[in-house]
């Protein structure tokens, strides 16, 4: 008798625990739907119960327990008394803590947003920064523009004193993080202005303006870098930093890459050693923005003819557009610099052709009209006439380029300073709205404002 009680228990358990189960999962699936639909109505509050259940007794049913989650206890924590703060608190930490624990695979996307957290919660610059830390070592892009920021401040406080290569390194690889994220939406936004406009959709026209937007957070924030390492980034600095340095890393592209562009983008070019680093850099790395640094001192060398060779071996190297774009524009950089503006202007336009989005381009076009308002008029109008066609380039590298909408900014008002005057065209009898032919080597024609 007692065997078969046994038999009879186990029986049931056999019977029974499936049940059991299924009874578990149909709970999770019901305060699972029901926390899902208060969240959608923004009822935070009405979600928090279902929500705190789900994570209580279902931790692997959805990532949207996480996902979700987060918004409905910063939700608690943001209207919180200041005597249940530490508690709200520790509930959004405890969200974090467990997704990473049953869904790891966006870890860094998560670290970075409990760095955010902790931050927006007053917690010591020490817990802030080492999770910006872990989230920078796992994927340096997953860094928010905020949190790039405050991650190199840190680092520039931190190691000015005593580690400048370190500073160095950091703001290089957050460079890198900036340019990668800037591509990547770059592309996103190419994509969609590359539709039909009939069938750019009311999502597209949204994602485009976020894209947009991120984009202008990337440019602020990388302005913001430069300025932050201003102090330790001068030629007299750089110079002898990266002397002290050649011998160790003389064969290390991407050291290499990395000191031969400090020292381009800081003017630095005239002394020796930026030669000495470029020669160095295009032999440890045959790369196609190697060959456009190495194109631009044989420039400067006068060997002119080895220098378009080179020029033309970066672009036609390079097979990414985005890429290709800029090796593009850098070239026009160097011709620009040289006094070689109609071949700096080919090239810009060849970079637009390769990335529709580069206003940048635009504005080198304008600036290099500027500079020849002298040159390319003969009398204060056609002179000033010159300016109206930089002043359009301006606006259209403001249009089609929103992110760099504040350095178009102030390239628009310089230009619009030196239009012609309503004095101007009558006293040189030119009506308002004619059309006006601009020579020398801009040859181009305008409205006459």
């Amino acid at each position: 008798m007692k065997k078969m009680r046994h038999v009879v228990t186990l029986l049931f358990l056999l019977v029974s625990t499936p049940i059991v189960f299924a009874q578990a999962n149909a709970d999770c699936t019901i305060k699972y739907n029901l926390f899902k639909g208060d969240y959608n109505a923004k009822n935070y509050d009405n979600a928090y119960e279902n929500w705190m259940w789900c994570m209580d007794n279902c931790p692997t049913l959805s990532v949207n327990i996480y996902k979700y989650g987060v918004k409905i206890a910063e939700h608690k924590f943001e209207n919180a008394a200041p005597a249940d703060k530490a508690a709200a608190a520790d509930v959004v930490r405890r969200v974090f803590k467990q997704r990473l624990e049953h869904f790891p695979k966006d870890k860094a996307d998560v670290l970075d947003k409990m760095a955010t957290f902790e931050a927006e919660a007053g917690s010591s610059e020490d817990v802030v920064y080492g999770l910006l830390e872990q989230t920078f070592k796992l994927d340096p892009t997953e860094l928010s523009p905020k949190n790039i920021y405050s991650y190199f401040d840190i680092i520039l406080n931190k190691y000015k004193d005593s580690d400048t290569q370190k500073v160095f390194d950091t703001y290089d690889e957050v460079g890198e993080a900036i340019e990668l994220k800037r591509e990547y939406y770059a592309k996103k936004i190419g994509a969609i202005n590359a539709k039909d406009s009939t069938k750019i959709s009311s999502k597209d026209v949204k994602n485009r303006k976020i894209y947009q937007q991120l984009t202008t957070n990337l440019s602020i924030v990388e302005s913001g870098l430069d300025q932050k390492l201003a102090s330790i980034s001068t030629c007299e600095r750089l110079i002898p930093f990266n002397r002290k340095n050649f011998d160790k890393f003389k064969n290390d592209g991407i050291w290499l890459k990395r000191a031969v562009s400090r020292m381009y983008n800081k003017e630095c070019t005239d002394d020796p050693l930026y030669d000495q680093l470029v020669e160095a850099y295009v032999h440890a790395d045959p790369s196609p923005q190697a060959s456009v640094f190495y194109a631009g001192i044989l420039m400067k060398n006068g060997e002119t003819n080895k220098a378009m060779e080179y020029f033309k071996k970066a672009v036609d190297q390079e097979t990414d557009t985005y890429k290709k774009a800029g090796h593009l524009y850098k070239v026009a950089q160097i011709l620009s610099k040289k006094g070689r503006k109609s071949e700096a202007r080919s090239y810009c336009y060849q970079a637009l052709e390769q990335q529709p989005t580069m206003g940048k381009a635009y504005l080198l076009i304008g600036s290099m009209y500027a500079s020849s308002a002298n040159s390319c008029g003969t009398d204060i109008v056609s002179k000033r006439m010159v300016y109206v066609a930089a002043l359009n380039k301006a606006r259209k590298a403001k249009a089609i380029d929103p992110s760099i909408s504040s350095l178009a900014n102030r390239f628009i008002n310089s230009y619009s300073g030196n239009i012609p005057t309503t004095k101007d065209l009558f006293v040189a009898g030119v009506k308002s709205g004619t059309s006006h032919k601009i020579g020398c080597w801009i040859n181009e024609t305008v409205r006459v404002p």
